[in-house]
């Protein structure tokens, strides 16, 4: 099959339908005997929206890449990939592969382009954080029927904005809401430095599986101290979840591309923003000023921020993401 033409064909339009597209990678180094790329079916609610549980959101249709590690029957062990503001990029490439030498398969989901956003750095009102989680279930529901993958050993793991959507995944009160239909959930959830300052209904009640969160001490984009808060919330509540922070590691330490840091003068962040939803009407406030919260109206909302990439945080993070993942969803 000419590759070029296999990957023109992502998403010439938004409502393209790509379905198990598949070659055999030339470079045997990437340990991967299929990749398959699938469009599916999700919804762009509003906070208010999702925190209401609206069913009926504007409807998009938005595609992801599925990495099959080698070449048989049997079925695997998958990890669902949420990018940041950024978008997709060489992030979750490394991490593909790195999850592919574990003989783990993932599928690496784009929420942004099927809604014509390109990035949320400047602007994080393009959409909101939450869509992200149901862009999540979405993708569990597809792997869950692919003959490939074992529904009960599927994962989510997600960076930034995305590493926000991976572990409130994990609220019963979302899952009810917006989750598959049929009984089926994510076996464990990782969380690279993620936003955990929003405060929802519900948020401690979440479901009995491990989650992981991972954060520089140093980070001046998501700042670790509303992440230390969550975790000893949900620790006081008995949750099986924990934090492990890396002494100065900026923001994407484990993306080698920020050898140089990277400074994001525009970059739109919430650091001094915690916010609360409202108990009723699904109004997320600011909790300092009791007010509604926006991107493009709330004072609190800074710019600047850094990229730096962090080699043994890095390493550090892939020593204890691969413990983990083996504990977790190895095992058949």
């Amino acid at each position: 099959m000419n590759v070029k033409k296999l990957l023109n064909c992502i998403c010439v339009s938004f409502a393209c339908a790509i379905c198990a597209l598949a070659f055999t990678p030339i470079h045997a180094q990437a340990q991967l005997a299929r990749l398959e790329l699938h469009s599916f079916s999700s919804q762009t609610p509003t906070d208010q929206e999702f925190l209401t549980g609206k069913r009926n959101a504007k409807p998009v249709v938005l595609a992801g890449e599925l990495r099959i590690p080698r070449a048989g029957t049997d079925r695997l062990p998958a990890v669902v990939l949420l990018h940041g503001s950024a978008g997709l990029g060489s992030l979750q490439e490394d991490w593909a592969k790195e999850f592919a030498s574990q003989g783990v398969a993932t599928f690496t989901v784009d929420s942004f382009t099927g809604r014509g956003v390109l990035n949320t750095n400047n602007d994080q009102d393009q959409l909101s954080r939450l869509a992200m989680v149901g862009d999540a279930y979405r993708a569990l529901e597809l792997l869950a029927k692919h003959p490939r993958i074992d529904p009960a050993r599927i994962m989510v793991m997600g960076f930034s904005r995305g590493g926000g959507a991976a572990h409130w995944s994990a609220i019963k009160r979302f899952q009810t809401m917006h989750g598959p239909a049929e009984p089926l959930g994510f076996a464990g959830f990782i969380a690279m430095y993620p936003t955990c300052d929003h405060v929802f209904t519900g948020s401690t009640d979440v479901v009995d599986r491990p989650i992981r969160i991972f954060h520089g001490a140093a980070d001046d984009y998501i700042p670790i101290d509303g992440c230390r808060t969550y975790v000893d919330r949900l620790q006081k509540a008995g949750k099986n979840i924990s934090l492990t922070e890396y002494a100065n590691a900026h923001h994407v330490f484990d993306n080698p591309v920020n050898k140089t840091p990277l400074k994001l003068a525009q970059a739109q962040t919430t650091r001094a923003c915690p916010t609360i939803e409202e108990a009723a009407g699904g109004i997320l406030i600011n909790s300092q000023t009791r007010q509604p919260f926006t991107y493009a109206g709330d004072a609190c909302v800074q710019r600047g921020a850094t990229f730096a990439y962090n080699a043994e945080a890095h390493t550090g993070a892939i020593r204890e993401i691969r413990e983990f993942v083996g504990r977790t969803i190895k095992a058949p």
